[in-house]
């Protein structure tokens, strides 16, 4: 007699091969992919339609009714930008800049989060109430001020006044002291049973077990410094130090705006970022994830 299996009974599978879970499709699941399909897909369109007007020649820009496929695709916008000189230098200045900001932001948030985390001093929760205070300080508040303050320091049209004001990160303390707050003091105890002081148990026991968080932190820091504005633009006047942000929304052609090679510029521009992305993204998503952020 052949066994009948119920609906409700697990489905028996034969030694040594894994059990298939069966997917299971409800209108919920359903809803919640459909979202973010359409996020995703108006999400992509600026960068299609980036790509796009960056393939066309420059009479097709303005051309009207307007089309979404190039006429007659070309490479001209590209080979004008990089002939033009602008963007390499563009380049060169944002990647100095993102690579200091993002160095110091990570030594200084390190030593911060450890301090509020594994140490007990008068005034440390005072002290962390005012540090994440500072996540709500507009950053415009500060334009006046820091521009002042680099004055008087002669730091204006340099790149340590383009980097060090954007060092300041609250919110990349707090990330830290979360994650921080989660490694076991069994480690750190062992390691003063060794003679270990702070700096030494900061960095050969609490850093090497960081690294998914520090590499989501590096990251987020750099894209924030190279998509930087503002700031970049207050405190350089000097074409030479221009970033790329700042050299998109500011320069523009001897006839006037030319979206072809802006666009191609941006494209360019925008490739670093997506490079270093591709690189480090498993890093990113166990960081965030190991930190329990969304």
């Amino acid at each position: 007699m052949s066994a009948v299996t119920s609906p409700s009974s697990p489905v028996r599978t034969a030694p040594g091969r894994p059990e298939r879970r069966r997917l299971r499709v409800t209108p919920g699941g359903v809803a919640v992919t459909v979202s973010a399909l359409v996020l995703a897909l108006l999400w992509l369109l600026p960068l299609v339609w980036a790509v796009l007007t960056s393939l066309k020649p420059e009479g097709e820009t303005t051309a009207v009714p307007i089309r979404w496929l190039p006429i007659e695709p070309t490479l001209e916008a590209y080979r004008s930008v990089i002939a033009r000189g602008d963007l390499q230098q563009w380049l060169l200045n944002s990647t100095i800049i993102s690579l200091v900001v993002t160095a110091l932001t990570l030594i200084t948030c390190v030593m911060a989060a450890y301090a509020f985390s594994k140490t007990d001093f008068p005034g440390r929760s005072w002290l962390f109430a005012l540090f994440i205070a500072g996540i709500l300080v507009p950053p415009q508040v500060l334009i006046v001020p820091l521009f002042d303050e680099m004055t008087a320091l002669g730091l204006v049209d340099t790149y340590w006044g383009v980097a060090l004001p954007q060092v300041v990160a609250p919110v990349m303390i707090f990330i830290l002291k979360r994650f921080f707050d989660n490694i076991p003091r069994d480690y750190e105890e062992a390691a003063r049973l060794d003679g270990a002081g702070h700096l030494r148990v900061l960095w050969s026991v609490v850093v090497p077990m960081s690294t998914p968080i520090l590499a989501a932190v590096g990251i987020f820091t750099f894209v924030q410094a190279w998509n930087n504005f503002l700031w970049p633009f207050v405190a350089t006047t000097d074409p030479a130090l221009m970033t790329v942000p700042v050299g998109l929304g500011t320069v523009q052609g001897a006839y006037g705006i030319q979206y072809a090679q802006n666009m191609a510029a941006a494209v360019l521009g925008a490739l670093p970022l997506i490079i270093v992305f591709l690189i480090f993204q498993r890093q990113v998503v166990r960081g965030v994830t190991d930190a329990g952020l969304k």
